[in-house]
C-alpha cells in the first residue's frame, strides 16, 4: 500500500484555474499551452454520439496508459505527439493536481489534427457489418457475397470516415478521403494504419485477443505526420477474447461495445439523452476496461494506485 499513489476515480472534469485555456470533448479535457497541449482523459463514456450520465471508475487511466503503451510500442514505425505522461515534466501550475492527473494526462505536441479518421477493419462487424448487408461493400469497397458476422477478412481494410464535432461521423471512401487531405499524404496513412493495425492484432493474438478494428488520428507537426489522439484503447478499438470467437454472431468485447449492447437493448429511444448506467453495468465496464489493459501490458493498474476517498 505505501508504494501506491493517491488518484482520483471517477472523474467527469478537472476544474483548472480560469486562466487556463481549455476545452473538452467527449472524454477529454485539452488544456492550450502555447506550442503545447495537455490531455486529460477523464472516466465519461459516449456511446452513439451522446455523452451519458455515468462515470466509468479507471476508465480514463486505462485510455491514457494503454495509449502510452501503444505509442512507445510504435515508437519505431511512426512518431506520435507524446512529450511526456510524467507529472514531473508538466509545468509547475498542475503540480497540485496531482491525484486528479496521475496515469490520466500526458503532455503533447501541438499538432494540426487532420479532418478524417483512419479506421482498419479486420474482421467484419459493427457499422461495416451493417453496411455489407445492404450493399455488399464497405466504404466502397466491395467484399466477396457470402460472408457472415465477425467473419475476419481475407486482408484488412481501409475505411476512413470525416470528423465530426457534433453529431455522426460520416464513412467515406478512400477517394475522398484523398480529396480532402491529398493523394500522397492519404495514401501514405492508409498504408501506416494498416500497418499498425497488423502489429498490434499479431501482438494481442498471441495474449489471446483478436483486435477486430481500430481508429487511429493523425495530425502534422513541423510538416511531418505523426500519430496524436489514443490508439488501440478500449474506446477506439474492438477486442475480442479468442477462446469465445465464434464466426456468425456479435462477439464478446473488452470495449465499450458492452455498454452499446446494453442501452440496444434497453427502452431508450436513441433521440433523447441517455439513462444512467446501473451500478451493475458500471462495475462490469471497468472490470473489462481494467482486464484488457492487464493482459494486453501484464501490469494490473489495481496495484499502482489508492483510489482517495
Amino acid at each position: 500500500m505505501k508504494n501506491k499513489k493517491l488518484i482520483k476515480t471517477p472523474i467527469e472534469r478537472v476544474d483548472f484555474p480560469e486562466f487556463l485555456k481549455y476545452k473538452e470533448g467527449k472524454v477529454r479535457q485539452i488544456v492550450d499551452l502555447d506550442d503545447k497541449l495537455l490531455i486529460v482523459t477523464t472516466d465519461r463514456i459516449s456511446a452513439f454520439d451522446y455523452i451519458l450520465k455515468s462515470l466509468i471508475p479507471f476508465k480514463g487511466i486505462v485510455l491514457s496508459m494503454l495509449s502510452l503503451f501503444w505509442f512507445d510500442y510504435f515508437e519505431d514505425e511512426v512518431k506520435n505527439h507524446i512529450i511526456s505522461g510524467d507529472i514531473k515534466d508538466f509545468p509547475e501550475v498542475f503540480r497540485d493536481y496531482e491525484p486528479y492527473l496521475l496515469g490520466r494526462s500526458v503532455l503533447v505536441k501541438k499538432a494540426k489534427p487532420l479532418p478524417v479518421e483512419c479506421i482498419v477493419r479486420g474482421y467484419l462487424s459493427g457499422s461495416g457489418w451493417k453496411e455489407y448487408l445492404k450493399s455488399g461493400e464497405v466504404c466502397g469497397i466491395s467484399l466477396p457475397e457470402g460472408l457472415e458476422e465477425s467473419e475476419k477478412l481475407s486482408e484488412p481494410i481501409f475505411t476512413p470516415s470525416t470528423k465530426a464535432e457534433e453529431g455522426h461521423d460520416e464513412n467515406i471512401t478512400f477517394e475522398k478521403m484523398c480529396d480532402i487531405v491529398g493523394r500522397e499524404l492519404g495514401e501514405k496513412i492508409r498504408e501506416i494504419s494498416i500497418s499498425l493495425y497488423l502489429k498490434a492484432h499479431e501482438f494481442a493474438y498471441q495474449k489471446g485477443i483478436i483486435v477486430a478494428d481500430t481508429k487511429m488520428e493523425f495530425g502534422i507537426y513541423n510538416g511531418e505526420l505523426i500519430l496524436i489522439d489514443e490508439i488501440f484503447t478500449p474506446d477506439c478499438s474492438r477486442f475480442w477474447p479468442l477462446s469465445g470467437y465464434e464466426v456468425g454472431k456479435s462477439q464478446v468485447s473488452y470495449d465499450k461495445q458492452f455498454v452499446r449492447d446494453f442501452l440496444l437493448k434497453s427502452n431508450w429511444d436513441r433521440k433523447s439523452v441517455p439513462p444512467p448506467l446501473p451500478d451493475e453495468i458500471v462495475s462490469k465496464t471497468s472490470k473489462k476496461y481494467l482486464e484488457i489493459y492487464k493482459i494486453l501490458t501484464g501490469e494490473d493498474i489495481l496495484t499502482k494506485f489508492e483510489v482517495l476517498k
